[in-house]
């Protein structure tokens, strides 16, 4: 199932295959919904009382929060992209339907974090299906007891 790549149209079917994915890893998930161009987190100058954008279409904005270890959040923006947290490192500017791969990567165990020595670093690297990678560089002082267990 992980080779599996997702077409997912609206922010709801992502927050339905969010909750598939929790199911399937035996995680709890607490999704919230932000509907209308006034709540979502990126048309802050949509102005008082200006719910749909100017196609008239309405905005929906997700979060979703999944129980135990690592900790991740996942807000889904209405432009088919996504911030997906890990142990408080940000992966922005993920597009919706990597994200269910990224997720089954993580929690699948295929994640791991990547430790140069000089100059000093640290890269959490999630691996996806197709030789595709998301890293990012995280600070010492951000390694929590599962990004340490996960050190190459």
């Amino acid at each position: 199932m992980i080779g599996t790549m997702e077409q997912l149209p609206s922010t709801e079917a992502a927050v339905t295959a969010l909750r598939a994915i929790a199911a399937e890893y035996e995680r709890e998930i607490e999704v919230t919904h932000d509907i209308g161009a006034d709540q979502t987190s990126r048309r802050s100058a949509a102005g008082v009382g200006v719910t749909a954008d100017p196609d008239g279409s309405l905005p929906h904005e997700a979060f979703a929060e999944f129980g135990g270890l690592p900790r991740v959040s996942v807000r889904l923006y209405p432009e088919d992209d996504a911030l997906i947290t890990v142990e408080g490192v940000e992966f922005p500017d993920v597009p919706r339907d990597d994200v269910p791969a990224f997720l089954r990567s993580l929690f699948g165990g295929l994640a791991y974090v990547h430790a140069r020595r000089f100059p000093p670093g640290y890269r959490l690297i999630v691996p996806l299906p197709g030789d595709r990678t998301y890293k990012e560089h995280l600070l010492l002082i951000q390694l929590s007891p599962w990004l340490s267990g996960r050190v190459r």
